[in-house]
């Protein structure tokens, strides 16, 4: 099995920055996909950013240009940087791990984000 524990999360003003941080630990015996997701109150959860065991990175247009995913496969963790915070940026981050081993996703279970305006 695998676990994902995030962290970083906390309140920070509008322009600020935050780092998360996912670390995956259990049977992991490969380099899986990894991302980060949020869920504002009321909506979907939606995808943020993902990054493939080879490094290659996709992002939501909403946060291009502001925030960085990147993967340490050594220790098995994945981070979240995200510069000039906007209010619309309020959720809950869940990192997620897509297990080849296992045939499905793992969820950690979140981290607040909060941003003022």
């Amino acid at each position: 099995q695998v676990q994902l524990v995030e962290s970083g999360g906390g309140l920070v003003q509008a322009g600020g920055s935050l780092r998360l941080s996912c670390a995956a630990s259990g049977s992991i015996f490969s380099i899986n996909p990894m991302g980060w997701y949020r869920q504002a109150p009321g909506k979907q959860r939606e995808l943020v950013a993902t990054i493939t065991s080879s490094g290659i990175t996709n992002y939501a247009d909403s946060v291009k240009g502001r925030f960085t995913i990147s993967r340490d496969n050594a220790k098995n963790t994945v981070d979240l940087q995200m510069n000039s915070l906007k209010p619309e940026d309020t959720a809950v981050y869940y990192c997620k791990l897509d297990s080849r081993r296992y045939g499905r996703p793992y969820w950690g279970q979140g981290t607040q984000v909060t941003v003022s305006s």
